[in-house]
């Protein structure tokens, strides 16, 4: 991409997306000891709760709590407080939620890194401006100006898709992290996702974290998947 130098490789961050933590367990030994970051979402937490954070982090694992907080400012506060007690290293909130918003969050995460969901990567933009009522409005438009709130509220980064990591890149540099899911090898289904990109694209666009599901929890060799994914991010 013109203008647009890269300093680093993508962080791959396994997407945890299981209904069990026993689940959760035989996946990360199937694994193995290479992959040290994980994501927590909703799925396992509603089920499991602080009980999942606490093992990965017990095995040494980084962790994701991707639980998208969006109430209100004291609410949001006090949860991303709960956040940091459990050892999170990023905890994602709703940007929508609004400044007074994210900066109680960023107040409450301490050492957690607040990061900010721009548009959801299952909105193209004709669906995306439906769903707001306002025709003509488009997702990288959208996701640029939440960016710029998000980061002068504090947050560490934001949630968007790989077709606009690059343009975020380009307008904050390293003063704003992108984390970037929907990640699909060349000729992968699309599956739920309607703006996906594949290892090289979110490499190229600059991206600082990059969210892997299933073309690695559901390979038949998930070590072998995941080795296969950090070698095509660099």
């Amino acid at each position: 991409m013109a203008g647009l130098v890269i300093t680093h490789s993508p962080t791959p961050i396994i997407a945890l997306d299981l209904p069990t933590l026993a689940d959760a367990k035989a996946l990360v030994a199937r694994i193995g000891p290479r992959a040290d970051f994980y994501k927590v979402g909703l799925q396992l937490f509603t089920r499991e709760g602080p009980a999942a954070v606490e093992w990965l982090r017990g095995e040494s694992k980084r962790v994701f709590l991707d639980l998208k907080l969006h109430d209100i400012p004291n609410t949001v506060r006090r949860a991303a407080e709960s956040a940091a007690a459990l050892g999170a290293e990023l905890l994602t909130i709703h940007a929508i939620g609004g400044e007074a918003m994210m900066r109680a969050a960023v107040d409450g995460a301490g050492p957690t890194g607040v990061i900010a969901v721009t548009v959801l990567t299952s909105f193209d933009d004709a669906a995306y401006a439906a769903a707001i009522g306002v025709p003509g409005t488009t997702v990288v438009d959208t996701v640029l100006r939440l960016a710029d709130r998000a980061r002068a509220c504090g947050a560490r980064g934001i949630v968007c898709a790989g077709t606009e990591a690059g343009a975020v890149r380009r307008a904050h540099g390293d003063a704003l992290g992108t984390l970037v899911p929907g990640l699909r090898p060349p000729g992968a289904p699309v599956n739920d996702q309607a703006r996906v990109a594949t290892p090289r694209e979110v490499r190229d666009a600059g991206a600082t974290w990059v969210i892997v599901g299933r073309a690695v929890t559901a390979a038949s060799d998930p070590a072998q998947a995941y080795e296969e994914i950090c070698v095509a991010l660099g």
